[in-house]
């Protein structure tokens, strides 16, 4: 229960947070795009 108190109200934690959901994200977008990518046609453009 400490480290949640810590992780909401400090610096640290914030930014601790902040990173957590920005890694998340990214990968959720990495996931999304590399899933559209796999079920196209091979020889298409990809990363546009």
């Amino acid at each position: 229960m400490v480290a949640l108190k810590e992780l909401f109200t400090t610096d640290v934690g914030l930014l601790s947070l902040a990173v957590i959901v920005i890694v998340i994200g990214i990968a959720g977008y990495l996931l999304r795009h590399l899933l559209k990518l796999m079920k196209e046609k091979p020889g298409t453009e990809g990363w546009k």
